[in-house]
């Protein structure tokens, strides 16, 4: 029998893997002739907002996901992004003009706004503690690969192909990822904590037993049945239940760990990483002085690279944690921006060093991609749906979304225009932002590596309860205490 773990960590693989090619597609299909025909031969600003409109797409089905996940549960959601994704790959691959392709994008993105706000939280949800990091390790090498895949693609369809075929065929080709998700979303069970916390315990208990694979009356089935219960009950019993929840300083701390969720993907986009992705031709060529085939060819190597790195945090996750991969990461940005400020000065200002200065700016692209995938990359995806409580972990990850997807949009928006405006100086903006991110994660970020999500809450709490029992108890005794 398969592993109902194994089947849960596969969905959701596809879906990072799906949000990886989303994110790599588009970017190699604009230089191709046959793309540009079709539409037209759009200029720079309306080839900006062909590739950025997606971001817009997928900020509204994180809201979307924010308003509605909730009520449908991990499984619906996903059923509800895959459709609308599949509908919007569909409408891409057959665009006849730019308004067809500009509603195909917004439709593809809302479907991944969904997917990815629910994705993470399901996979957190049913992943055993000691190797949920490994899980989350698993997705972000699938997304990396999805980038991979979609750069190679693109490049190999392009350079072998002059008809729309060139063109279309890799943006049908997310059809290839989008329906085994549809149907993996039939297959897997429901959160468990989902199930507890909308009042169907035998339901909960049944998933925890079969994602053991252990009998229901199993005594370790029991005991984390119980634990996920008694975090249910002290989660209702000192959080009100309605939207405003995520914004009160209450006993779980809600809106403190709703900062640091949101916080860390706010980071993640302004730390430049999808300037780097989305216009990485760009910058080898405009930045670096590189020729057009040159350009792709690096490319192409540089996504290669991003998706082997990713492996190494397979190996560190669960053991140095989240806290030193993420500062440790944060940290080495920071270097490696400045040292691109210098090194793209240099080529930009035709100094006779300026051959030997492109040659090290792409090496600081690939030190640069191997520490943001190490470390930062590594984080990102685990930490909101960890450190948020159980009653807003869908709408507080939704909501860690929807910061992550409108700063990538304004990030891939602005970043060409930066750098044809102001050169190698938007490089000493990506240094300072990574620099002030330092100090933050050092005083805010938690340690969550090896804690169930029940004993995350404690983390939390006032008292810093032993048991989430303990917790409960403490704030039955209060009540009593408050009426007596």
């Amino acid at each position: 029998m398969v592993s109902p773990l194994l089947v849960t960590a596969t969905l959701t693989s596809l879906s990072f893997m799906l949000i990886g090619f989303d994110n790599g597609v588009i970017g190699g299909l604009t230089g191709a002739p046959s793309f540009n025909r079709v539409l037209n031969y759009p200029t720079g600003k309306t080839l900006s907002t062909i590739v950025a409109i997606y971001e817009v797409g997928c900020f509204f089905g994180a809201v979307i996901a924010f308003s509605l996940g909730e009520r449908l549960g991990r499984k619906r959601s996903i059923t509800l992004g895959g459709i609308f994704m599949a509908i919007g790959a569909a409408l891409q691959a057959g665009a006849v003009n730019v308004a067809m392709m500009i509603v195909a994008r917004i439709v593809s993105g809302l479907g991944m706004g969904i997917i990815n706000s629910t994705a993470p939280v399901l996979q957190a949800e049913v992943s055993p503690a000691a190797s949920r990091g490994r899980y989350v390790c698993a997705q972000l090498s699938t997304l990396n690969f999805g980038i991979f895949l979609a750069y190679w693609l693109d490049f190999g369809m392009t350079q072998r192909y002059v008809g729309e075929v060139a063109f279309r065929f890799p943006l049908a080709f997310q059809l290839v990822i989008i329906i085994p998700i549809i149907i993996l979303s039939f297959v897997v069970y429901e959160s468990p904590r989902w199930l507890a916390l909308h009042g169907r315990d035998q339901e909960s208990l049944e998933v925890v037993a079969a994602l053991l694979q252990v009998p229901v009356g199993d005594a370790e089935a029991q005991q984390r049945f119980k634990e996920i219960q008694d975090a249910v009950a002290y989660e209702k019993s000192v959080s009100a239940e309605s939207w405003t929840q995520l914004f009160k300083q209450d006993k779980l701390q809600t809106r403190r760990r709703l900062l640091i969720a949101c916080s860390v993907q706010f980071f993640q986009q302004l730390g430049g990483i999808n300037g780097i992705i989305y216009y990485c031709n760009f910058v080898f060529s405009s930045s670096l002085g590189f020729s057009s085939y040159k350009a792709s060819l690096m490319s192409g190597i540089l996504f290669t690279w991003f998706f082997v790195a990713s492996f190494i945090p397979w190996f560190l996750i669960d053991t140095l944690g989240r806290r030193q991969l993420l500062i440790g990461s944060v940290i080495a940005m920071t270097i490696i921006f400045a040292a691109m400020t210098g090194a793209t000065h240099q080529i930009q200002h035709a100094a006779s060093n300026a051959h030997s200065m492109g040659i090290f700016a792409a090496a600081l692209s690939f030190l640069y991609l191997g520490s943001f995938t190490v470390g930062f990359q590594a984080t990102v995806w685990v930490y909101p749906p960890e450190i948020l409580p159980l009653q807003i972990r869908a709408k507080g990850t939704a909501l860690a979304t929807c910061c992550n997807w409108i700063i990538n949009f304004a990030v891939v928006e602005i970043f060409p225009i930066a750098i044809d405006n102001i050169g190698w100086k938007t490089y000493i903006i990506f240094t300072v932002f990574n620099a002030c991110f330092v100090p933050v994660m050092y005083l805010f970020y938690p340690e969550t590596k090896g804690k169930t999500l029940e004993e995350i809450d404690l983390i939390f709490s006032p008292d810093h309860m032993m048991t989430i029992a303990d917790a409960k108890q403490s704030v039955t005794a209060d009540e009593k205490r408050e009426f007596a």
